[in-house]
């Protein structure tokens, strides 16, 4: 809630006895009238409201930063009670809020107070306190079950048994089909247990939505994007519209070097790829098997990997260079607090959540990161990305709460994201991690690595909430969640599983964010946000080459406008935050089309080549 599960922020908050007092004493002196609170009445309810969210609201950052590094059953039920006294908090606030729905206010108390009633994302709780503790029970035990999870392999010892960190290596090194294949049916035995709770989950998510005037959960998560909901999803397959061109080459160029791997009997030429030879365990990104689907004749002008292993970069040295890149724009520097208190590496002496984190714990300066780092390229830019959460989160924290946010929670994910697209071989050299920067005879293997992450993903950040905006609508119902999930990752992903599944299994539960109950759309949407983020500071760099050469390191003056977006946090509608950085008010998907532009030549080129 706190923190930033991949990238949400959740504000919270002071006393509903003040809150309670203030209403009353306005009801009196409002216009005469008991009925029609005015202006002065709302904006002392927004501001008692703001401090109600942030003192709850640390206490529950606290308490689940806690949960998170000591997984025992004690620490589950701390979060759970502080939790479940936020969401019952929070649910009185955005209802109470309803009472200025038809009263003439200034943009800037209409906007805290709309805000008030969407900061129940993602998880507002019906009003019935029963109902909440049970709501709070079944969520923190799904997110527990998950980050308890193993694999223990048949035959091998218990000593054996791996988590989802070790499933994450061996999915991305092993090339032996039936052992990815067991790992990833070992893996998705983790969400079975959580069916019945799911199911329980969106009926009292949905309670809760209903009690603020949303159809289901899904309706309200849409109304978060400053336009009605249903216009919301139209936006998001028109921007699916402008990529799927190239995402349905690199498929097709996939498919096919898979099929020469593999064989066809385990490949089909035509139609889905299995799951579990993509090289992660929700076939979300491809990089890893680069080396399967590498240009023929090419050879990799370098491995971050190897060049950070060789360098012995450990740990905290991977944060200090994603640190460092932030600085180069102008940035402070973090405090002393966050390399004090992150969790940096996996204990050997507890479970914890190691999914990738950041955090802002008392919504001010204590930030921090959790994540069990380990030395690769993927987890080099997964750091840039986590500390483009931590500096937004210092850029707007002097606002009041309900606006320390980002201007859409897309914005959160694509702020590290964008950095990232920086992390070019110049940078590398610059930095020290190259000697020198490679020239462009291998642009392509350069943009086809990059595809297999950043291409790669779009249909899988699109298909998780389409998937859940069904379940919540009703129009997937609990008979067959497994089908039309399958359903729908064939439909967009084009992937397949890897043995046959049935309504016994509950395989978006084997999806961290399932369970952690955070909506995915962000990721999608910051996959288009980061490309045009960084075209746009490229241009205001004075940048002219191809646009997958650009890096802003160093740039301070495109830092400036950078951190002049960041600082505006959800005070103002989205398309303001973004024409600030860009020029432009619509999102638009035409920066990875360019950014990739040599590479779709390239594969239409083999596609024609093999017709």
């Amino acid at each position: 809630m706190g923190r930033l599960l991949a990238g949400v922020v959740i504000i919270m908050g002071s006393s509903l006895l003040m809150v309670h007092a203030a209403c009353r004493r306005g009801d009196e002196a409002t216009n005469g009238s008991s009925d029609r609170p005015g202006t002065d009445v709302a904006r002392q309810f927004v501001e008692q409201a703001n401090a109600r969210l942030l003192e709850l609201g640390n206490r529950v950052n606290r308490a689940q930063w806690i949960a998170a590094n000591f997984i025992t059953e004690d620490t589950q039920q701390v979060s759970a009670d502080a939790t479940a006294a936020f969401i019952g908090a929070t649910m009185e606030l955005a209802q109470q809020a309803t009472r200025f729905d038809d009263v003439a206010l200034p943009d800037d108390v209409r906007r805290q107070l709309t805000l008030l009633k969407l900061a129940t994302i993602p998880l507002p709780a019906p009003s019935d306190p029963k109902a909440q503790a049970e709501l709070t029970r079944i969520t923190t035990g799904m997110e527990a079950a998950y980050g308890k999870g193993m694999w223990c392999p048949p035959g091998e010892s218990g000593d054996d048994c791996l988590d989802i960190n070790e499933l994450t290596t061996l999915l991305a090194e092993n090339r032996d089909p039936a052992r990815l294949r067991d790992a990833w049916i070992g893996w998705h035995e983790v969400g079975r247990g959580m069916r019945d709770d799911y199911q329980r989950f969106v009926e009292l998510a949905n309670a809760g939505a209903r009690e603020l005037g949303y159809d289901d959960l899904g309706a309200l998560w849409r109304s978060n994007y400053d336009v009605a909901a249903d216009q919301f999803t139209a936006e998001v397959e028109r921007l699916w519209a402008q990529v799927q061109p190239l995402y349905t080459s690199l498929h097709a160029y996939v498919r096919g070097r898979l099929g020469e791997t593999y064989g066809t009997d385990v490949v089909p030429p035509d139609g889905a790829i299995p799951a579990h030879l993509l090289g992660n365990m929700w076939a979300q990104q491809w990089g890893n098997i680069y080396p399967l689907v590498a240009p023929p004749g090419s050879a990799p002008s370098y491995d971050l990997t190897t060049l950070l292993l060789a360098r012995n970069v450990d740990a905290m040295g991977m944060v200090k260079y994603g640190e460092g890149f932030f600085t180069s724009l102008g940035f402070a520097p973090l405090p002393q607090t966050f390399w004090e208190r992150s969790l940096f590496t996996k204990p050997r002496d507890r479970d914890v959540v190691c999914h990738a984190s950041a955090w802002d714990v008392d919504n001010d300066q204590d930030v921090r990161i959790k994540m069990c780092i380990q030395i690769t390229g993927e987890d080099f830019v997964t750091i840039h990305h986590e500390l483009g959460h931590n500096f937004y989160q210092r850029a707007y924290r002097r606002l009041p709460v309900l606006y320390r946010d980002s201007a859409n929670d897309g914005f959160h994910e694509a702020i590290g994201d964008a950095v990232a697209l920086s992390v070019t071989p110049s940078y590398l050299a610059e930095i020290g991690l190259l000697d020198r920067a490679p020239d462009s005879s291998d642009d392509v293997g350069y943009l086809l690595r990059m595809a297999l992450d950043k291409v790669a993903f779009l249909p899988f950040g699109l298909l998780v909430d389409q998937w859940r905006w069904k379940v919540f609508s009703g129009e997937v119902t609990p008979a067959t969640y497994n089908q039309a999930w399958w359903n729908l990752r064939a439909k967009y992903q084009g992937v397949s599983a890897p043995s046959a599944r049935s309504e016994d299994d509950f395989d978006p539960g084997a999806k961290y964010h399932v369970p952690g109950n955070t909506p995915y759309t962000r990721y999608f949407l910051a996959h288009i946000l980061q490309f045009q983020f960084h075209r746009a500071m490229c241009k205001q760099a004075g940048y002219t080459g191809p646009l997958h050469r650009c890096s802003i390191y160093g740039n301070k003056a495109v830092g400036q406008r950078f951190r002049k977006m960041l600082e505006m946090g959800r005070s103002r509608p989205w398309p303001d935050a973004l024409e600030t950085l860009t020029g432009e008010r619509q999102l638009d998907a035409s920066a990875i089309l360019e950014y990739f532009a040599p590479l779709k030549r390239w594969l239409d080129e083999q596609a024609r080549a093999t017709s």
